[in-house]
């Protein structure tokens, strides 16, 4: 057995499993008509590669070669008899390779009668093939069951009171059409819900038969009607027949994206059934761990928690003393701010020049974001330093979560406020994979709240293990909202975090939907944290495009991507681009404390234009 259970590691996070075994057995030579699960008793060495190669991938999970071993069909190959030892020998292939830290899923498979409503004779031959098979299958170790691909709850409660006996995990999965109804016309939903009641079921979900675009509109469906974690597994796209061979189209890195997509809409277990592979498997896993590590419960070692006991610290630096961005903030004056991305070189001359005109125009700061996307560029420690070196204007410099240690990220705190910059802006950040070096690692030891309360902690004069500094630190402290995130029940919880930990304003996602914004505000009304709104000016249908499909945490409503598809030209672009957005800061004006305007591609005068500083004549 596995060190931790199932439960266990569905607690820590999302659970990768593996692919497709049928698939990865026709491309090493079995012929279609060879009982594949027989293979694990006849090329025991051939299974075991198979597994090797998925766990070298990286998933938490591999599922014993065991899916049609039941012995209705195992009948059709003459080998009924052999029930037991295919199972047994499946799971021993299975244990051996996993070793303690991978689980294995004893698979189970519909018996293939396709009978959704059995009589007792029926029913009694079903459970007793099932149970033989998942007796077979516990007895030789596996850590949990896999009841999947199945098209009827008749049946699959069948297999479900057979493997509740054996008090290991269920996970029950099944497959479904394109029309989200079970193969005998039930709503998958309701076949989930149904399934979902059972105490014994763990987990529920989809598997096969669908690709992974369809696979989420069912993940969506699933969502609504259960609490319990849902686990899916598309195949990878739709067979094709090329050249005599049957092919699955879909890409490792769309698989990966889709994976993503499943993680944003509360997907608890990943993997791929029908043409999915270990190269598939092995792009999965570098989506999704980064993800996850960014946003789980951060164990106690990332926690850092501000104690109003001793030792007590000092006295917070009121947000009005800080800086003269707290200061209007506190006023309750407008803000207005518009953000510069750091340079790819070391030339800092033109984003310089940038701030001098936002200066001129009567900007109040500048935003200064860290690492967007996951790109490496000039330190936006030293692009803002130079600039208010240089320019005098106050900059907002975001301190991303994702490249440095705990230690790292207080010394560049420390480093911060004695350098004289007193705004920052703190995020989780992006994760490697979705940036230009998707090799790289993402640290990730804290997340914003975390990392609010640290903060908090050094405006006390408190470092992270409660150890009393010499001088306190006076920085203001803003966070990231996101008012259209996919798992908005999530964001809400996690902003309300942030508010506690010592948030003192927001900055939000580019807004482009008014009422998401306002119902957002008021599901965290509560809160009482200033929002300086994001803005983002389009200069064209393909940029409109772009932040709608290609930027996370982005929605564009369908209405401004017409309206941006009439610009035929680059100059009727930016000008719908900049009305849309001056019709939005008019909009939202008299509900927030300000705008943080993005210069699109770097064209500072655009966003001047958005804010009303100059004429879009001036471009």
């Amino acid at each position: 057995m596995a060190k931790y259970s199932l439960t266990e590691r569905l607690q820590q996070g999302i659970l990768i499993g593996d692919g497709a075994m049928g698939t990865m057995l026709y491309s090493q030579g079995a012929f279609l008509n060879t009982c594949f699960d027989e293979l694990s008793l006849t090329h025991p060495e051939l299974i075991r590669k198979i597994h090797a190669d998925y766990i070298e991938a990286g998933c938490d999970f591999i599922e014993t070669n065991s899916f049609g071993a039941n012995s209705l069909k195992l009948a059709q190959f003459g080998l009924a008899d052999n029930v037991k030892a295919i199972n047994q020998a499946a799971a021993e292939v299975a244990r051996k390779v996993a070793g303690d830290d991978v689980l294995v899923a004893g698979s189970v498979g519909p018996t293939g009668t396709n009978n959704p409503n059995p009589n007792k004779e029926l029913s009694r031959t079903l459970s007793a093939a099932f149970q033989e098979q998942i007796q077979a299958l516990a007895l030789a170790g596996v850590d949990f069951l896999l009841l999947e691909t199945f098209t009827n709850t008749t049946e699959l409660q069948i297999a479900i009171e057979a493997g509740a006996s054996t008090e290991l995990p269920i996970v029950a999965q099944m497959t479904c059409t394109d029309q989200f109804e079970t193969f005998f016309g039930t709503p998958i939903e309701k076949a989930i819900a149904e399934i979902a009641a059972s105490e014994a079921v763990v987990a529920v979900g989809l598997n096969c038969s669908l690709g992974p675009s369809d696979m989420l509109e069912g993940l969506k469906r699933l969502r609504q009607v259960t609490d319990k974690p849902v686990s899916i597994q598309p195949n990878a796209g739709l067979p094709r027949r090329v050249e005599g061979r049957t092919l699955y189209m879909c890409t490792p890195e769309y698989m990966a994206e889709y994976a993503k997509r499943f993680f944003e809409n509360g997907a608890r277990i990943i993997g791929g059934c029908c043409g999915t592979t270990p190269a598939h498997i092995r792009d999965i896993v570098r989506t999704i761990r980064v993800l996850d590590k960014a946003m789980a419960v951060k164990p106690a070692r990332a926690s850092v928690t501000v104690t109003e006991t001793k030792p007590t610290g000092m006295k917070s630096v009121p947000l009005a003393e800080k800086s003269g961005f707290g200061k209007k903030l506190a006023a309750g004056l407008p803000i207005t701010c518009i953000e510069l991305t750091p340079p790819r070189g070391v030339d800092a001359n033109k984003i310089i020049e940038s701030a001098k005109l936002c200066s001129e125009h009567g900007v109040d700061a500048i935003n200064i974001p860290d690492g967007p996307r996951a790109s490496a560029r000039l330190s936006p420690l030293v692009t803002a330093l130079k600039i208010e070196q240089a320019v005098g204007i106050e900059t907002i410099l975001h301190i991303c979560c994702r490249d440095k240690n705990l230690i790292g990220l207080q010394s560049d705190l420390l480093g911060i406020h004695a350098m004289g910059l007193r705004n920052v802006l703190l995020i989780t950040g992006d994760p490697p994979k979705l940036g230009e070096y998707p090799d790289a690692t993402g640290v990730f030891d804290l997340d914003s709240v975390a990392l609010t309360q640290v903060v908090r902690g050094l405006n006390c004069g408190l470092d992270i293990a409660q150890n009393e500094l010499p001088q306190q630190l006076s920085l203001t402290i803003g966070v990231g909202a996101n008012p259209v995130a996919s798992e908005l029940h999530r964001e809400i919880e996690r902003f309300k975090q942030k508010t506690t930990a010592g948030a003192e304003y927001a900055i939000t996602q580019p807004v482009f939907d008014a009422g998401m914004f306002f119902d957002f505000k008021e599901a965290v009304r509560d809160c009482n944290l200033p929002f300086i709104a994001g803005i983002w000016p389009f200069t064209s249908y393909k940029n409109a495009e772009f932040m709608a499909n290609e930027v996370p945490g982005v929605v564009v409503p369908e209405t401004l991507l017409k309206r941006m598809f009439k610009a035929k030209t680059r100059e009727m672009g930016r000008k719908i681009g900049i009305e849309i957005a001056q019709e939005m800061i008019a909009t939202l004006s008299p509900h927030v404390a300000g705008f943080a305007v993005s210069a699109p591609f770097g064209n500072i005068r655009i966003a001047l234009a958005a804010l009303r500083k100059i004429e879009t004549t001036e471009l």
